[in-house]
């Protein structure tokens, strides 16, 4: 048994604990976590570390199967762009993507991730999933423009179910966007997905979705018209709201992914739906979009978030810490505690894995993490912070 403390532990769900001790198996499980009282009295066994304490991350937004993709779309012009130069410039050689995604699930666990929602299109990553450090969630996730094609679209991915079935991997079956997707195909997917206990949906990306929703104009379907994808006759939801509440299953966790141009109303209008969380990947967002989500407004209207890095087709790392910095810079006012909640706890909480992760708690094995480097009279990070694995 090994016993930590620093200058601080936030255990992810409860107040800090100033000089704190956490007792942590041999495999990880914690034991006992002790609140000192501020007691400068040391305990003799117990590694003392100057920083704060906080659980393993966890990463609700995920496509490691791009990571071959690093530096190859330009940034900052738009998500309408991005998607027309991704299909272009798609890189699809089994050995690099292999190498590639291989290489970021071991930066990612370096970087203090312990769980991971990850979107895939193929089976590429699942053997190398099955194996990592990371306890993984595999989000199986649909697409296709043509209502004629939805039969077909709805067998292929069945098909990868069945594959992540064989491999004994956790999976949901998941559509990918309101853009991206007709409505014989959301219905198909609705009656396949009614027990899902994960679903995740790329959410208000860009202005450019709306017009396309409303419309059927814009960038958006200029680029799908570009790639030949864009059906002659388009059947679509109404709106992003209807999408939600009447195409996507009502079970389990909803998590709304990047929400770059959500509005007040928008928000409002999906109180109903129940064990809906909000997914950050501002990194993204400004390589995408040069912006970034609405925090405040996500804030003040007690949204629950989590946080996510995307891809490597869009951000230079698969690195949750890097992603908070960038929240602060823009959002300085928030507190450091809840940017840690956001990205340990209620991570947990989205993925239906609180049992084991999020929070430092006896019994559970949620991983350590060392922030190092930290303003920690003013409780700020620094672009110099970093984390270190305890256990």
């Amino acid at each position: 048994m090994k016993h930590f403390s620093a200058q601080y532990i936030f255990t992810g769900d409860a107040s800090p604990l100033k000089r704190g001790i956490v007792s942590v198996d041999n495999d990880g499980t914690i034991v006992a976590v002790k609140d000192s009282g501020d007691n400068h009295t040391e305990r003799p066994s117990a590694e003392f570390h100057n920083g704060i304490i906080i659980p393993g991350f966890v990463n609700c937004h995920c496509h490691l199967e791009l990571s071959h993709m690093k530096g190859y779309l330009p940034p900052g012009k738009g998500l309408a762009d991005f998607l027309r130069n991704f299909r272009t410039k798609r890189d699809s050689r089994y050995e690099s993507m292999l190498f590639s995604a291989a290489e970021a699930d071991r930066e990612m666990y370096s970087a203090g991730v312990v769980l991971c929602a990850d979107i895939c299109n193929s089976h590429t990553t699942f053997d190398i999933k099955k194996k990592s450090r990371i306890s993984y969630i595999n989000l199986l996730e649909v697409f296709g423009l043509q209502p004629e094609k939805a039969g077909r679209g709805m067998e292929e991915i069945l098909q990868l179910a069945s594959i992540a079935r064989d491999y004994n991997i956790p999976f949901s079956i998941v559509p990918h966007a309101a853009y991206s997707i007709s409505l014989p195909l959301f219905r198909l997917l609705r009656k396949h997905t009614e027990n899902n206990i994960i679903t995740s949906f790329h959410f208000m990306e860009t202005e450019a979705e709306r017009s396309f929703l409303k419309y059927y104009d814009g960038p958006l379907k200029e680029s799908f018209h570009e790639s030949d994808l864009l059906p002659a006759h388009p059947e679509l939801v109404s709106d992003h709201v209807s999408a939600v509440l009447d195409e996507i299953t009502p079970s389990g966790s909803l998590i709304l992914v990047h929400n770059t141009f959500v509005d007040r109303n928008t928000i409002r209008k999906l109180r109903s739906r129940e064990n809906l969380y909000w997914c950050l990947c501002p990194r993204a967002n400004l390589h995408i979009e040069n912006r970034v989500p609405p925090l405040d407004l996500l804030t003040a209207e007690d949204c629950r978030i989590v946080i996510g890095t995307d891809s490597l087709a869009s951000n230079k790392s698969l690195d949750i810490l890097e992603e908070l910095k960038v929240l602060q810079a823009y959002y300085p006012e928030i507190p450091l505690q809840d940017l840690v909640k956001w990205a340990t706890f209620n991570g947990a909480m989205a993925l239906r894995q609180e049992n084991n992760y999020g929070n430092i708690s006896s019994g559970k094995k949620p991983g350590l993490l060392l922030l190092q480097d930290v303003d920690l009279q003013n409780m700020k990070l620094l672009p110099e912070s970093r984390v270190k694995r305890l256990a």
